[in-house]
């Protein structure tokens, strides 16, 4: 079989991208960005918090043995995980809100991804050296030297990925504690296998895979169109001014060129290895880093700015026709991303509304049904009812239970001296209640009668209840 006949291959193997070293404002910006997201994802889980002597004095814990998350002074229980969903939901919105206002702002600067292939990119800059030094290095046999380049730069990357699944496992118990055990080889199975999982993924993510994540792995490339339109702020390339390119400036037809001069610094520098010149393109993350090597190379040879630049379709067409473009914050603001905004906000209100006038006690009822009812010696009829009470203070309260029905029920306490129960701080108890019916009572013939069960705090009076139902007869 010839050459010609071989079946075609699908797969192409990657090219390895070396961006090169830029200066300016944006690659600034991603450097405060990269310092201060890192930061807090490795030092948050350090920060001390006194809560009393009932609680966990760690600032940010998710604490999944009692089922609760603590960030601050806010401790979040089970029964109110509508604050972590809403969170969730104000974290779609607010990448709906910016993806339409600046095109893929967030994969450029702050995804997790980019945050930790940047720090990979400039460790291994700072072993092998500038671009065309990896190259080199790239197609170089392999010798001692390129031997010791690749193992120190793969040493520190493994130290970089240990450490970031080290840090998320502080996350879910006492940090300072976990450390200890770490060492001491006492933490838990499942401590040792997250921080095995995390350190590999960071390590392959971060050093060798790059945006191949973005390109294949993560969806967002696919479905940001739909969160952009002609208004969109994004990074593009002016090629009514930059073409035709061309590099000879002195010709006799220098005067018909455009101002880029073909230079490739923009392809060099872009983490992506894409062209911003050929369009958008699925594969940029907006990292605006090509703005700065353009803008530089701009400077140098005498010619404006923003040959590439951050704007919007309908800038194009303005300038095509001469006019001014629209200013950035009539981009920016237009129904679209007034409508995220204001759903946004209306959220992120409500949940602070909620989490100021929630109550520190609560109370949780289920009726018994095995058997729904149970008739006594005397032909009184009984439900049984399992009540949880949850304590969120940060003392002991007695509880008093009673009910209120329309009915003549009575409320007998399992263990409890009378109707008051004593909560522990921060914590929550259960304990069974029986509610009887006389005979002849209309609630023991009836098949169902509602009533309320009611939870007030002895000492604030604070009070919380429950509905739930009577089960009779039903004769």
């Amino acid at each position: 079989m010839s050459s010609s006949d071989q079946p075609q291959s699908l797969y192409a193997a990657r090219e390895p991208i070396f961006p090169k070293r830029v200066k300016g404002p944006f690659r600034n910006l991603k450097w405060i960005i990269m310092v201060v997201t890192l930061g807090i994802y490795y030092l948050t889980p350090w920060i001390r918090w006194d809560r009393g002597p009932s609680l966990p004095d760690q600032a940010v814990l998710i604490d999944l043995a009692n089922r609760r998350f603590f960030f601050f002074w806010i401790e979040i229980w089970p029964h109110e995980f509508y604050f972590v969903a809403g969170l969730l939901i104000m974290a779609g919105l607010g990448l709906f809100l910016f993806t339409s206002a600046l095109g893929r702002v967030w994969c450029g600067y702050a995804c997790p991804q980019t945050v930790w292939t940047d720090l990979f990119v400039h460790v291994e800059r700072w072993v092998e050296g500038d671009r065309n030094a990896q190259l080199r290095l790239l197609k170089a046999p392999w010798t001692a030297r390129k031997a010791r380049l690749r193992i120190t730069k793969w040493t520190i990357w493994l130290l970089i990925a240990v450490a970031t699944g080290g840090a998320w496992v502080f996350y879910f118990t006492d940090a300072p504690t976990l450390l200890v055990d770490l060492f001491t080889l006492n933490a838990h199975p499942v401590a040792y296998t997250t921080i095995a999982i995390l350190t590999a993924t960071t390590f392959v993510f971060g050093g060798f895979m790059r945006e191949q994540i973005c390109n294949y792995m993560c969806p967002w490339p696919r479905i940001q169109a739909a969160m952009m339109d002609e208004d969109t702020i994004t990074v593009a390339y002016r090629d009514w001014r930059g073409e035709p390119r061309g590099k000879h400036r002195k010709g006799a037809d220098a005067d018909q060129l455009g101002d880029c001069i073909d230079c490739m610094a923009c392809v060099n520098v872009c983490p992506a290895g894409i062209d911003i010149r050929d369009g958008q393109q699925m594969e940029c993350i907006t990292c605006a880093l090509c703005i700065d090597a353009c803008d530089d190379i701009m400077a140098k040879i005498g010619k404006p700015r923003g040959l590439i630049d951050y704007m919007a379709l309908t800038d194009e067409t303005n300038e095509r026709a001469g006019n001014p473009p629209k200013s950035v914050w009539r981009h920016i603001f237009r129904p679209r991303t007034i409508i995220y905004t204001v759903l946004w906000s209306a959220i992120g209100i409500a949940l602070v509304v909620l989490l100021f006038i929630r109550s520190e006690i609560d109370i949780t009822v289920e009726p018994v049904r095995s058997p729904t009812f149970v008739t006594l010696s005397d032909g009184s009829i009984r439900n049984a009812y399992d009540l949880r009470l949850r304590n969120m203070a940060n003392e002991d309260r007695v509880f008093e239970i009673t009910l209120t029905s329309e009915a003549d029920l009575a409320l007998d306490l399992e263990g409890a001296e009378g109707d008051r129960v004593t909560v522990p701080a921060d914590s929550t108890q259960q304990l069974r209640a029986y509610v009887t019916a006389e005979p002849g009572d209309p609630a023991a013939e009836a098949d169902r009668t509602d009533f309320r069960f009611w939870v007030e705090d002895a000492i604030s009076d604070i009070r919380a209840y429950q509905d739930t139902v009577f089960d009779g007869t039903g004769e």
